[in-house]
């Protein structure tokens, strides 16, 4: 968000998109809110999320690891019956 050019009309995007491991992958990007979104505030953060997605993320927590084991995102999804190995994709 505080690269040069950011537009500061986009929100944090969470979702679905089918593929990886286990069946889904989570998405994190910057994206502009349409008619299907909901929106909502995370410390500050505004962030939107489909409609259609919530029955799959309803619930989950998600982190920043900064750690030598582990760098990056993490997703602890209580709405997942199984996940890779890699925690970025998960089955219902």
């Amino acid at each position: 968000m505080s690269e040069p050019g950011f537009d500061p009309s986009q929100c944090m995007r969470i979702g679905v998109k089918g593929g990886g491991c286990s069946g889904m992958s989570y998405l994190l990007n910057f994206d502009h809110p349409d008619s299907e979104d909901v929106q909502f505030e995370v410390e500050g953060l505004r962030c939107i999320i489909n409609k259609t997605h919530e029955i799959y993320l309803y619930g989950m927590e998600i982190d920043w690891e900064g750690g030598l084991n582990s760098r990056g995102f993490t997703f602890k999804n209580p709405n997942a019956a199984t996940t890779c190995g890699c925690g970025t994709s998960f089955g219902v």
